[in-house]
């Protein structure tokens, strides 16, 4: 493999109405094989399709670092959490069940848990590989089939997931890959035989995804955007509050959807955290993604780079002070000169009704806001439409929990951040969206329940 930021990779054909259809019965068919099979068959060859991962987890890395413009580095943990995904759902399936109810007279009741059928898996840019993880996995346990669309920006991944399920053995067409934009997500939206689309991605496109769901009756999974508040009080461990920060902004270009952009710091340590902060994020290594020690790639593409830097022109503009970076990096190496790189930024001297404080940028930027007591800080924190993520970095225990209590968000942290473990649910509240992924909830997401009644004795009619 070789790495050439800003040249292309390849080229993929759209799929047409027509190639959405034969992919959605071509998953049909494959249905049918699969959830007739036992929840320990399925759970074998999962556990197969995970021993792959595993095992070519560099050569995929590599792949998904070349995708995406990421670090090798963190490439290799996406990987990573991608088998632990397929191996944790592996060990639900065996254990998939419905209940008995004893009804008077000797009559029961009980109840199936079956799968729902085709389901539509819609990826993001920021973690192509990994996410088609975290939709198939409890898709396929529970018996359903799955389509699934990456991202025009990132088509590449994905495909070998395609091929490493059918080389553990998945029925043929089981997990079908299209590609396109919106168009082909549009086709497989209103597809009269999907039953189920899960969407990661913007909150204007869950927004439509939502409206041709509704005109299907199809349940829907949106895991979308975030500005999340990341506090830290001044009681903290102070080094690791900072490594949290930085972790919570930098982690993927800052292209992360649960991202803590607002950092909120306690005024009477602002200065000595901001310096160190600063301090750090100006010896983070950038350039190229597949070397060892780089720790911040290029972004996804220009126009999402010229994005970032709208933002950040604004924000200077709107009083907010750049501490560090914000500006285009070029790297030494001549290869890279054309790659979508910039230096991670600090901005200081931010307010709540700054764009950049209020609009999620989705880039490598850290906005630091002062703040002075717990109750100023929680309603703050929570004026925002979205309700991602959030964290506090704290040594007292009990205000910990009372925080993180106190927000309004899916996903909360004390004294780490950005910690995603499969056995744990991954979601928003407000406009970054509903449903869960991950954990054992996903598969209450991937299955419906059929309750069946049983009479032993005579019917009893009224007429």
């Amino acid at each position: 493999f070789k790495m050439y930021p800003g040249r292309v990779i390849t080229k993929l054909l759209c799929s047409g109405e027509k190639e959405v259809d034969l992919a959605v019965q071509s998953a049909k068919a494959a249905f049918k094989i699969w959830s007739q099979m036992s929840g320990m068959e399925r759970s074998r060859v999962l556990l197969e399709a995970a021993r792959i991962i595993r095992e070519q987890r560099e050569e995929i890395a590599t792949l998904e670092t070349i995708n995406n413009g990421k670090s090798i580095f963190e490439a290799r943990v996406d990987i990573d959490i991608s088998w632990q995904c397929l191996e944790y759902y592996a060990g639900l399936a065996g254990s998939l069940a419905g209940e008995h109810i004893q009804l008077p007279g000797g009559s029961f009741g009980f109840t199936r848990r079956e799968p729902l059928g085709v389901c539509v898996g819609i990826g993001a840019w920021n973690y192509p590989f990994q996410i088609a993880c975290w939709k198939s996995a409890p898709a396929l346990a529970c018996g359903n089939a799955m389509v699934f669309k990456p991202s025009p920006f990132t088509p590449i991944s994905v495909v070998r997931l395609a091929e490493i399920f059918t080389e553990a053995g998945v029925p043929k067409g089981l997990f079908n890959v299209v590609q396109g934009g919106v168009a082909t997500g549009q086709f497989l939206c209103h597809h009269p035989d999907v039953a189920k689309i899960s969407f990661t991605g913007s909150v204007p496109t869950g927004i439509k995804i939502m409206e041709m769901a509704a005109k299907g009756i199809k349940p829907i999974t949106l895991e979308l955007g975030g500005k999340s508040p990341l506090i830290i009080f001044s009681d903290c461990v102070l080094e690791n509050a900072v490594n949290g920060a930085l972790m919570a902004n930098f982690l993927s270009q800052g292209e992360v959807c649960c991202n803590g952009t607002r950092v909120f710091v306690e005024r009477k340590i602002l200065d000595v955290f901001t310096k160190d902060v600063v301090k750090r994020t100006q010896k983070i290594k950038i350039g190229d993604p597949l070397l060892e020690d780089t720790r911040m790639g290029a972004l996804i593409n220009r126009p999402h780079l010229d994005r970032v830097q709208g933002f950040i022109k604004q924000a200077k503009e709107q009083g907010a002070e750049v501490l560090c970076g914000g500006d285009l990096y070029v790297p030494d190496d001549p290869k890279l000169k054309n790659g979508y790189y910039m230096r991670p930024c600090v901005l200081g001297n931010c307010t709540d009704d700054m764009t950049c404080v209020k609009e999620e940028i989705f880039g490598p930027v850290m906005s630091i806001l002062p703040f002075d007591t717990e109750e100023e800080v929680v309603e703050r924190a929570n004026n925002t439409k979205y309700g991602l993520a959030g964290g506090v970095f704290t040594r007292d225990i009990q205000k910990a929990h009372r925080v993180v209590a106190a927000l309004k968000a899916g996903m909360c942290f004390i004294n780490n951040y950005n910690i995603s473990p499969v056995e744990l649910p991954f979601g928003g509240y407000k406009a970054s969206g509903f449903g869960r992924e991950n954990g054992r909830v996903a598969i209450e997401y991937y299955s419906q329940l059929k309750t069946v009644c049983v009479e032993m004795g005579d019917v009893e009619s009224v007429f």
